[in-house]
């Protein structure tokens, strides 16, 4: 299930009401409530001055600010002009995945692995219906495969690679089993999570065995370190689980986290380039894919990249971080991913904390995960997404000025 659908890992059904909160976090009575209020966001909505900007206008504009920013961190990194690190793959994967798009698009929609919406959620949304899930199955593989081919099969980057479609394969479990049932319902959360953790437990134990020395040492800026010793496995074998749900929270709206994880892997390339070039190019790559499918992804949206392309998103970023002792900067990167997990989790502890005696709590916004809250406070879809855009690429920046102080 991507979040086009059910927006949320850390839904939990409420026996009182009967509903999964998380979307709405309301009881029945409070659904029609909702609605009414939807209808008065859009119209208020539709009374405001478009939007100059288009979906196509922010992947072109977003396309050149990285690829320009490659092409200055290649050459400040190798103190000349240069294009071959980290711009060339992200430009041949980015083609690539772009091309195959042409062909894999239309193969799902025939496929019949049209998304299936949440009533409940925004009313804009409900156009969305029907548009081809899956894409992280044309996306995610050719990325990968241009990673390995350009890192000549290094074992950093096979290991990450393997947790990356390991975690593909989780999402399109889920994503398979949607459309199966013709539901919004996939495998149940416990198995996912299960499969989530059996996946990053063998991811760590490769770690363990050929990881650095120093694996448990985490790096903060200004020379800091902190020593975690055996406590650092626990957080090695969470951190892909949280990493890949987080993504997938945020895959709520056109180009969302399509966008903002290029931006991630990018910043993350940037990052280890001298130390660990073989897994920038991975990064690279990664980001070239996502750039890729954003030809596709942007809005109007042709294809969204479901569980199967969140998931392997989420896991390979953090694979990233842990094998090239970054998580922190990780941590910094993800920012807009990090704001919508604490929206949900603030929404549900909210409702918890202020339920009456009829079982029913309040919310503490309109709507969960954040981006949802913002377009029913009558910010488009695209402003939603440009302004998350903007948030992503300073985050980077202060990654990048704080790693190299």
């Amino acid at each position: 299930m991507n979040a086009h659908n059910n927006h949320h890992v850390l839904t939990q059904k409420e026996p009182e009401s009967g509903l999964y909160y998380g979307v709405t976090l309301a009881s029945p009575r409070d659904i029609s409530g909702l609605r009414r209020s939807q209808e008065l966001v859009g119209a208020k909505a539709v009374s405001r001055v478009s939007s100059i900007i288009s979906g196509r206008s922010l992947f072109i504009g977003l396309s050149a600010v990285l690829a320009i920013s490659a092409v200055c961190i290649e050459s400040a990194a190798l103190g000349a002009l240069s294009i071959t690190r980290l711009f060339l793959p992200m430009l041949l994967t980015t083609a690539i995945v772009a091309g195959v798009g042409i062909w894999a698009v239309p193969f799902l929609l025939a496929l019949k692995t049209g998304q299936f919406i949440r009533e409940e959620g925004p009313k804009s949304h409900m156009a969305k219906a029907g548009t081809p899930t899956m894409g992280g199955l044309f996306f995610i593989p050719v990325a990968v495969s241009m990673a390995l081919a350009l890192s000549v099969l290094s074992p950093s980057v096979l290991a990450v690679s393997c947790l990356t479609m390991a975690y593909g394969i989780i999402g399109w479990i889920d994503d398979w089993q949607v459309i199966r049932r013709k539901s919004n319902k996939g495998i149940s959360p416990r198995m996912k999570l299960l499969l989530q953790i059996l996946a990053s437990l063998l991811f760590c134990i490769w770690l363990f065995v050929f990881g650095p020395d120093d694996i448990t040492q985490i790096q903060f800026p200004f020379g800091f370190v902190l020593p975690l010793g055996i406590l650092f496995w626990p957080l090695a074998g969470f951190t892909p689980v949280a990493q890949s749900n987080a993504t997938n929270l945020t895959d709520g709206l056109d180009g969302l986290a399509t966008g903002t994880s290029a931006i991630a892997f990018l910043g993350l390339a940037a990052l280890i380039l001298s130390d660990m070039p073989e897994l920038a190019v991975f990064c690279a790559c990664m980001s070239g894919g996502c750039l890729g499918f954003l030809v596709h992804n942007c809005n109007p949206a042709q294809v969204f990249m479901g569980d199967t392309g969140s998931l392997a998103l989420g896991g390979s970023m953090a694979a990233v971080a842990l094998v090239s002792n970054t998580l922190f900067s990780l941590l910094i990167l993800s920012g807009v991913f990090l704001i919508e997990t604490l929206s949900v989790m603030a929404q549900v502890s909210y409702y918890k904390a202020t339920k009456d005696e009829n079982g029913v709590g309040k919310r503490l916004f309109k709507m969960a995960p954040f981006h949802h809250h913002l377009e029913l406070t009558g910010w488009s879809e695209i402003d939603v997404v440009g302004f998350f855009y903007g948030v992503g690429l300073l985050l980077a920046i202060a990654t990048l000025v704080m790693a190299w102080i």
